[in-house]
């Protein structure tokens, strides 16, 4: 398949080609709201552009598309409750990178089938397929098999590299030739998450049946010029230079908010005196949140901080004037009132720290998160990494007073911020979409159901 494509074509040439045709397009993601938010935006994106919209993923991501003209076809399974099952909650019991990934390989295996059925509908009503990494080797083989054009839309830097560790190991530095066989690794462990299922879909697709190992063979070749855009700023994350050329870096793509104000309550507490810092931990789980959010409270006050507290799945909560505790509320308008943001660094919300030009407090918990905290620190905006398993009152402490107090963390935001918010990751997108769409190879075997 040609290549979406090149790196020399102009905006105006790029928006050419977007408008060349409409198509359905099928969204398909799992997993939090962080791996679901950033798509909101993106299909918004493709709708303005004239195609049709469906973001395929959890029930209870629905609300994230209203208004946007985006569609929206449900997966059955609930993440949240999954987090909050006695399975979910035996997480909490490991503590390492390679362990903790292991425990939710397997819980994820246990229920990757239960979704099966409906990304296979979604499908047959789809003329392209836009893949996440949580669910690209099943979309690979409903795209083959519907003989469906396809490209992986990635939120984080999945393909294995010399230049650092796998992010979901917490990245750091193996050695060139310790990081890419990590991150072979990593890619394998991931595929047999899906094997469960695989030979089945493939039966029902009318495709061959392949044996494990020959399999991995196999989709490692097809998918060698199978192009992916990553959707990260190469200003956070410069594209690793021994990635093949159809994996690109297109910088960030925002979440879709309707709302244009702050709630009230929001507003009239950012009114009533200085900056707060804004403290969540997004869709992490924690063992004791009234522990924690004590913590954190003591910790804001003893830096002469205000606070404001998301709840989010932590359920951290706190009391006072100088507190105020919010569930959702859009990232876009608040993190640039604030004096800092204290966060445990999903891809999304390091993002969304990174636009509004404010300092960060990093409080990574586990996969990914403390290879994002590790490059704010890089930056200049954040001081240290502070994992939230080594957080008291004094540690955050030290590091609120040095984010807010140190004037190189904030100049450093800012610019980088400004920067940022310069770069328009949708369009990458928009024309990749239509010149992928050009080459459908013609009608979809949807008999083969």
């Amino acid at each position: 398949m040609k290549w979406p494509f090149s790196y020399g074509h102009s905006p105006t040439e790029r928006l050419r080609t977007a408008i060349l045709c409409v198509v359905r397009v099928a969204i398909m993601t799992a997993g939090s709201r962080g791996d679901v938010a950033p798509f909101t935006g993106l299909g918004a994106g493709l709708v303005r552009a004239g195609h049709e919209v469906t973001l395929v993923t959890h029930a209870r991501f629905a609300p994230l598309v209203t208004g946007s003209g985006v569609g929206f076809h449900a997966l059955p399974l609930d993440p949240r409750a999954e987090l909050e099952s006695e399975r979910g909650q035996g997480l909490h019991r490991s503590t390492t990178g390679p362990g903790k990934l292991l425990r939710v390989a397997r819980m994820a295996r246990a229920l990757v089938g239960r979704m099966t059925d409906d990304l296979l509908t979604a499908a047959q009503e789809s003329d392209v397929l836009l893949l996440s990494a949580s669910v690209a080797p099943l979309g690979h083989a409903i795209a083959e098999g519907l003989a469906l054009p396809s490209l992986g839309l990635y939120l984080q830097p999945v393909a294995p590299t010399r230049e650092f560790g796998p992010p979901l190991l917490g990245g750091g530095s193996w050695g060139a030739v310790g990081n890419r066989l990590a991150g072979h690794g990593v890619g394998v462990a991931f595929e047999q998450i899906f094997a469960p299922v695989l030979p089945t879909v493939r039966a029902r697709l009318g495709l061959p049946a392949v044996r494990r190992a020959a399999g991995l063979r196999a989709r490692d070749r097809e998918r060698r010029g199978w192009p992916v855009l990553h959707g990260f700023s190469p200003l956070v994350v410069p594209r690793p230079r021994d990635w093949r050329p159809e994996l690109d870096v297109t910088g960030y793509w925002w979440p879709y908010d309707r709302e244009t104000r702050l709630p009230a309550a929001v507003r009239e507490f950012l009114d009533a005196g200085e900056p707060p810092v804004f403290v969540g931990l997004g869709s992490a789980t924690v063992p004791d949140p009234r522990r924690l959010s004590a913590e954190i409270v003591r910790a804001l006050r003893r830096a002469g901080l205000r606070g404001v507290i998301q709840r989010g799945w932590a359920g951290l909560a706190a009391d006072g004037d100088d507190m105020l505790t919010v569930d959702d509320v859009p990232h876009s308008l608040l993190f640039p009132e604030t004096a800092a943001v204290v966060h445990h660094c999903g891809a999304g919300t390091t993002a969304a720290g990174v636009r509004a030009g404010v300092p960060a407090v990093p409080v990574p918990i586990q996969f990914d998160e403390t290879f994002w905290a590790d490059r704010l620190v890089a930056l200049g905006v954040a001081p240290r990494t502070l994992p939230l398993r080594h957080l008291t009152a004094d540690t955050l402490t030290a590091a609120l007073v040095r984010a807010t107090r140190d004037p190189e963390h904030r100049e450093r935001a800012r610019e980088l911020g400004a920067r940022v918010r310069g770069e328009n990751g949708v369009e990458r997108v928009v024309a990749a979409v239509a010149r992928l769409s050009s080459d459908r190879p013609g009608k979809n075997k949807h008999d083969r159901l």
